[in-house]
């Protein structure tokens, strides 16, 4: 049964979250009465603001998600990695810091009662999975956007949790990559084709439907 939006976009709270042995800036909103948390796992060169992930984070929120948008990397590593381009590529690293992330939410009084979902773009989807495969407890679903699944490796057959991968039609790559990890993961896994997407989502209604997707996905394995 398709889902209607049930919130406004509720209010950003900035926060520092430990993990890795650094602090990364995040940006945490919390609808009313919500029962589970997204948390972005964001692909290369990207961080929390992300045009695209926004998107998608306030969409979650309107229909009664909370969501987390963490910079994986910090400040300091941001401009060595525009110079080096090594550390957005360093997916255990990545993946570890995720784990962290996981790991804060369920210590934190005001999120230590949601479920969890990751919701991977790029390479954050391979990092999201190794994640979700290394910290499988109160994780519900996980999504990938575009994502570069194959990059968990060996990690995909230890996933517990269902994943889908939304990929863009016209993105024959990425699409042949996510069919092979779609046969490594689980059997409640699932494979999504967005007509007319490329790779960005950036044809017109691909990322909104995109978006809902993600939505339904989370909804239909909250329980």
């Amino acid at each position: 049964m398709p889902i209607r939006p049930l919130h406004d976009t509720p209010e950003t709270t900035a926060l520092r979250i430990p993990a890795g042995g650094v602090l990364l800036s995040a940006d945490l909103a919390i609808p009313a009465g919500a029962k589970a948390i997204i948390a972005f796992a964001h692909g290369s060169g990207s961080s929390r603001h992300s045009t695209r992930n926004r998107y998608v984070a306030e969409t979650l929120n309107r229909y009664g998600f909370a969501t987390l948008l963490a910079d994986l990397l910090t400040e300091e590593e941001e401009v060595i990695d525009l110079r080096t381009r090594h550390l957005r590529f360093d997916i255990p690293m990545l993946a570890g810091r995720l784990v962290d992330i996981a790991a804060w939410l369920q210590s934190q009084a005001q999120t230590c009662h949601f479920k969890i979902g990751w919701f991977g773009a790029s390479t954050g989807a391979g990092a999201a999975l190794i994640a979700a495969a290394r910290r499988p407890e109160n994780i519900m679903a996980v999504v990938s956007r575009g994502g570069r699944p194959d990059l968990a490796g060996d990690y995909l057959r230890e996933v517990m949790a269902p994943v889908l991968l939304i990929v863009g039609e016209n993105d024959p790559q990425v699409l042949d990559l996510n069919k092979w990890a779609l046969a490594q993961l689980n059997a409640q896994s699932k494979l999504e084709v967005v007509p007319n997407a490329t790779h960005l989502f950036e044809e017109s209604g691909t990322l909104e439907a995109a978006a809902l997707l993600a939505a339904q996905w989370f909804r239909d394995h909250l329980e």
